[in-house]
C-alpha cells in the first residue's frame, strides 16, 4: 500500500462535523432491529462501536466485538443502491381539468448533497454496475443521475468479511482498489487499532482532507493495513473456476434447476438485498377525487409471478424457471450487457435467504455434474 495520511479515532467526529457544516446530509451505519442499517447520522455515537456481525446461510446476528472499532463488521442488508435507485418514487402526476383536458407534471426529486460513510469495496463495485445501467446507456435515468451527482462516498476497507462473503474471488474486495478512481469512492478509510488511514480518490475528497489535522502514515501503520488486507482476503467461499457463463447457457434444461427450486420460496429476498439488481415495476395510483393520478416506480423481482406476465401468460410460472432466470442473468448474460458478472461477492443473497440457498453452491453444482 502506498504512503498516505493517518488520523486518530477521536477525530472521526471532526470529519462528520465538517461534512455537516458543508451542507451534507450524512448517512452512516447504525444498529437497528438487530441489524446494521444505513440512516441519517450526526454523531459517531450512532455508529456500531464495538459491534461485529456473524453471518451464515439464512442467518444474521450481531455480537460484541473483540475490538473497539467502529467498522468491525462485514455488511448489513443495505448497500448504496437504495440511496441512488429509490425503492419507490413518484415519476410523474396527471390531472384532469374541468374541461376534460389531461395534463402531466414530472416529479422532480428534492435533493441535497449526501455523504455516505462506511460503504464497502463490494458496494462500490456494485454502484459502478448500477452506473452502467442507469447512466451509460442510450437513455439516462434523470432520477438516478441527480442522486449520483449529489453523493459523496467515504468507503471503509473491510477487515472482517462474513462467512458468506466471496468478494475476493470476484475481484471486488475486500479493499477498495488503491488506484484513484473519480467514478468510485471519494475517500477511502482503513480502520486500524487506534485510528484510520485515509486517502482521497477524487478532487472533492482532497478538499475534505484539507479540513482535517492529518499526519503522515508510518511504516507500522502500513504494515498493519497490509496485515488486515491479507487476513480479510482469506475467505471461506469463492466462485467455482470453470467457465460459468458457457456452462449455464448450455444447461438451461438441466434437472438441476428443479433440484435447486425445491428449496426456493420465490420470496425475492435475494434480489431485494442484492446491490446490483435493478428490476422494477411501474404503476398508477389514482386519488379519491377521480381527477388526479400519480405514477410510481418501485423495486420488483424476477422471482415474482407478475414479473414475466405478458397479456394473460406468465412466461416463468415455475420457481425453477425464475431461479434459472436470476442465476443465468447474474452470472452469464450480464457479461453481454455490461462486460462483467453482475455479482460482486457481497454474500447478502446467501445470508438473507430464509432457507439458506448458497449461490456459490448452486454454481458449483453444475461443475460437479460436468465431471460426472
Amino acid at each position: 500500500m502506498k504512503p498516505g495520511y493517518y488520523f486518530q479515532s477521536d477525530l472521526l467526529q471532526l470529519l462528520l462535523d465538517n461534512l455537516l457544516r458543508d451542507g451534507y446530509t450524512c448517512i452512516g451505519p447504525q444498529v437497528r432491529d438487530g441489524a446494521i442499517i444505513f440512516d441519517r447520522i450526526t454523531s459517531v455515537a450512532q455508529l456500531p462501536h464495538g459491534v461485529s456481525d456473524e453471518q451464515a446461510p439464512g442467518s444474521y446476528s450481531l455480537n460484541h466485538s473483540t475490538t473497539s472499532k467502529y467498522f468491525d463488521w462485514a455488511n448489513g442488508p443495505q448497500a448504496i443502491k437504495p440511496l441512488l435507485f429509490a425503492p419507490r418514487e413518484k415519476l410523474w402526476q396527471s390531472a384532469q381539468s374541468v374541461d376534460g383536458q389531461i395534463s402531466f407534471k414530472t416529479s422532480e426529486p428534492d435533493l441535497k448533497p449526501m455523504a455516505v460513510i462506511g460503504a464497502r469495496a463490494c458496494d462500490i463495485a456494485a454502484m459502478k454496475i448500477q452506473d452502467q445501467h442507469f447512466l451509460q446507456q442510450q437513455f439516462v435515468d434523470p432520477y438516478y443521475r441527480a442522486r449520483r451527482e449529489n453523493l459523496l462516498i467515504i468507503a471503509v476497507n473491510c477487515a472482517r468479511p462474513a462467512d458468506t462473503c466471496f468478494c475476493h474471488s470476484t475481484g471486488d474486495g475486500p479493499f477498495v482498489d488503491d488506484s484513484v478512481d473519480s467514478n468510485g469512492a471519494d475517500i477511502v478509510l482503513t480502520e486500524l487499532q487506534d485510528g484510520f488511514l485515509i486517502e482521497a480518490h477524487s478532487n472533492q475528497g482532497k478538499k475534505i482532507l484539507k479540513g482535517l489535522p492529518l499526519h503522515d502514515s508510518t511504516k507500522q501503520h502500513l504494515e498493519e493495513s497490509e496485515s488486515i488486507k491479507s487476513g480479510a482476503s482469506k475467505q471461506n467461499r469463492q466462485l467455482p473456476k470453470f467457465d460459468i457463463k458457457s456452462r449455464l447457457f448450455n444447461e438451461l434444461n438441466d434437472e438441476a434447476w428443479h433440484a435447486i427450486a425445491t428449496k426456493c420460496l420465490s420470496c425475492g429476498n435475494c434480489t431485494s438485498v442484492c446491490p446490483t439488481c435493478f428490476c422494477h415495476s411501474e404503476n398508477d395510483v389514482p386519488e379519491l377525487d377521480g381527477k388526479t393520478s400519480s405514477h410510481y416506480r418501485e423495486w420488483d423481482s424476477c422471482f415474482s409471478q407478475g414479473h414475466s406476465y405478458i397479456h394473460g401468460i406468465t412466461i416463468r410460472s415455475e420457481t425453477s424457471q425464475r431461479y434459472r432466470q436470476w442465476l443465468t442473468h447474474k452470472f452469464a448474460s450480464w457479461f453481454d450487457q455490461y462486460g462483467r458478472s453482475g455479482c460482486v461477492g457481497c454474500g447478502r443473497c446467501i445470508t438473507w435467504c430464509p432457507v439458506g440457498i448458497d449461490v456459490t453452491e448452486s454454481l458449483a453444482h453444475f461443475e460437479e455434474r460436468r465431471r460426472d
